[in-house]
């Protein structure tokens, strides 16, 4: 007897929706698929390292750049500069950045895909999840633009969210060293360190493993983690004399124009704003989308998802401990992120709530009794992704 043997050709259907997504957007956008961005300060950064320099050789007035010592840097964290290094000597300063970060966003999708596959989804469902989880929120208009504030949110997305996926996946060595470098893209992602521990903990001890066993196959990524840590640590302090230093604090708005970088008193205003804010508003008797941001339980819905899922637990009596150490740490996570003077500048909807999606995505794949999606969720994610690809094609970031 033969046996024949099924390719899953899923994934390539899901990555087809997506550059049919892109390429319908571009169209209406006018714009280019793959870039190169004017603000493209981490091109800038790598073709300075080839020049043997840990600041840029000039001032770039455009770009958001500290200044130090008269001295010109980047003052974001470096992991994006690393992966446009090799492409610099083909493309020069015109990598592709617009590719890059649809590319991210893409192996994030496609990765969820198996997570959830591994989780017991069927194969459209997951598919058909894993892209409303990404494209239903404010994820999907950084995807168009390769600048320097999306290309470092999107690669700690794919990164984020590739450590969640690969940790639910048995994976724990590629899970720690994705976590270690998201954290060199977006340095608050540093909290979901105790999720990911915890689960791993929590699930190893739940299925009998001893600790022996539990804490062993950690020690490899563990160390690969430490080492991220400390080459970003070195770097920072080469260029600033701080291991902790980024070069945000010696932006001329925060060194001497006035600006408070991180304060209690921007929460309040920003709580009005992306907790309690509408996506759109009436003007001259027309409805108009908002340019500067409006609540993240609409703009990445999952979150609004995974309170509801966590109040059905409790009323239930379904809660785990693991769920919620994850619910816990996203919303200190949002709470530190409202800290922040901008939460993101100019945006369509809210830009840094793009790094708490993952949290929703792991108390997800933590709810082994869920193995279908409710039609009012589908609802919902479906109405906030139609929302989210009309208001891109208006307020193009």
């Amino acid at each position: 007897m033969t046996i024949h043997r099924t390719r899953d050709k899923t994934p390539l259907y899901l990555i087809g929706a997506m550059c049919l997504l892109w390429a319908l957007l571009h169209t209406i956008l006018g714009s280019s698929f793959f870039g190169p961005t004017p603000y493209n300060t981490y091109t800038r950064q790598a073709l300075a390292w080839r020049q043997g320099l840990l600041h840029l050789p000039e001032d770039v007035p455009h770009l958001e750049l500290a200044i130090y010592e008269g001295e010109y840097y980047v003052s974001f964290p470096p992991l994006p500069s690393v992966v446009l290094l090799p492409l610099t000597y083909l493309f020069g300063i015109n990598t592709p950045d617009a590719l890059l970060v649809k590319l991210y966003a893409l192996g994030a999708c496609v990765l969820m895909y198996y997570a959830l596959k591994r989780a017991g989804y069927a194969r459209i469902p997951a598919a058909a999840l894993a892209f409303l989880i990404c494209f239903s929120s404010s994820l999907l208009p950084l995807t168009l633009n390769g600048a320097v504030w999306y290309h470092a949110q999107v690669l700690a997305f794919f990164l984020t969210m590739a450590a969640v996926c690969l940790l639910t996946m048995d994976f724990p060595t590629l899970a720690l060293l994705c976590y270690a470098l998201s954290v060199a893209c977006r340095p608050f992602n540093a909290l979901y360190g105790l999720p990911l521990f915890f689960t791993w903990f929590s699930l190893s001890r739940r299925a009998g493993i001893s600790w022996k066993n539990t804490f062993r196959p950690l020690v490899p990524g563990v160390c690969l983690g430490l080492l991220v840590a400390f080459g970003i640590g070195l770097y920072n302090y080469a260029r600033f004399g701080n291991p902790l230093e980024f070069g945000h604090n010696y932006l001329p708005e925060f060194s001497f124009q006035g600006g408070i970088q991180f304060s209690i008193n921007h929460v309040g205003n920003h709580l009005k704003t992306f907790l309690w804010g509408t996506p759109v508003y009436w003007e001259n008797g027309a409805m108009k989308v908002r340019q500067f941001g409006y609540s993240m339980l609409l703009a990445c819905p999952t979150l609004s998802l995974m309170l509801v899922q966590a109040g059905i637990d409790l009323v239930k009596k379904q809660a785990r401990i693991e769920k919620a150490v994850v619910l816990f740490t996203c919303l200190l996570h949002a709470f530190f992120l409202l800290f922040h003077r901008t939460f993101g500048g100019f945006q369509l909807g809210a830009r840094y709530a793009v790094d708490l999606i993952p949290y929703t995505f792991l108390f997800l794949l933590l709810t082994p009794e869920k193995k279908r999606v409710h039609w009012a969720e589908w609802a919902f994610l479906g109405a906030c992704f139609l929302f989210t690809f009309w208001a891109t094609t208006l307020v193009h970031i």
